[in-house]
């Protein structure tokens, strides 16, 4: 397999207020807000244009995960192999390309038909320095925006898709009961930038689709800045400090104006594929983690 996914290099999130997006994204997060368009937030966490795309509406949560490849052999490679997967792949043309602000891309949906999965090259580089709010430097780069958590209908269905076709290599699993098993994949050296967890179709605590998207903060500093910026502002937080077992890191949950969860974290250890052996874990946590 030579083509692969290089990185997570943008999300789109709906939601019914984006002036508390607004807020929650500077004052709490960290990230710098750009005033894309009528009813659309571009937030920058690194070089280049946005990382997050916040759109008004009714619907609610992340629609869209944008998986950077390297180019426009690899994207062609990668879209024939969801084709040959039995999923159908959309080439929109450059007019979808110019408004994600990327070279070209292909889109398709999710085996749960939920989240629209977007595999681009080019995402355009900004003209001036990322500049937080808070004075928080980002991990990304070349490790994209951070990472994306699933809860699923078909475990199996998403493995032969991350895995097989789109090139993740795996790095772990966590034991969350006795029957339940999440799965963690990488596709750079960050320890994870895809993971997914099956959830029965009648549990309605945990609804499918994307339960949170991490972003890790260079030092602990710019977490306890996130702590204290949310305590002040009424956000949610949805699990308390605490540190994963599998990559290490130390991190907080807090709930976004969009619904989705939001970590927060630093010291997320990366992977060498040519020394790393997946293991397992019986907890997701060393401590912490308080719901």
């Amino acid at each position: 397999m030579s083509a692969t996914v290089r990185s997570l290099g943008y999300a789109v999130l709906g939601c019914p207020d984006l002036a508390e997006w607004r807020r929650f994204a500077s004052t709490t997060l960290g990230l710098q807000v750009v005033e894309h368009a009528e009813g659309v937030l571009r937030l920058r966490m690194d070089e280049y244009l946005y990382r997050l795309q916040i759109e008004e509406g009714a619907t609610s949560g992340v629609t869209v995960l944008g998986w950077e490849v390297a180019g426009p052999e690899d994207l062609a490679e990668l879209a024939a192999r969801v084709e040959e997967f039995g999923i159908a792949v959309e080439r929109p043309g450059p007019e979808a390309a110019r408004a994600r602000n990327v070279t070209e891309l292909v889109r398709f949906v999710d085996p749960d038909g939920l989240v629209s999965v977007e595999l681009f090259y080019g995402l355009t580089n900004a003209l001036t320095p990322f500049v937080s709010p808070t004075g928080t430097e980002f991990v990304a780069g070349r490790l994209g925006l951070g990472h994306a958590f699933q809860l699923v209908k078909d475990p199996e269905a998403f493995q032969l898709l991350y895995q097989g076709v789109l090139g993740f290599r795996l790095s772990d699993h966590i034991e969350v009961n006795e029957t339940t098993v999440a799965s963690f994949f990488h596709c750079n050296p960050r320890h994870h930038s895809f993971a997914f967890v099956p959830v029965a179709n009648d549990d309605r605590n945990r609804p499918v689709g994307v339960g949170h998207l991490m972003l890790e903060s260079t030092d602990i500093d710019g977490v306890g800045r996130a702590i204290d910026a949310l305590s002040a502002g009424g956000d949610k937080m949805t699990a308390t400090l605490g540190k994963h077992t599998n990559d290490k890191m130390i991190s907080f949950y807090v709930e976004s104006p969009s619904g989705t969860g939001i970590e927060y974290g630093t010291g997320g250890i990366e992977i060498d594929d040519a020394t790393w052996t997946p293991t397992r874990y019986q907890s997701a946590h060393y401590w912490g983690h308080e719901r």
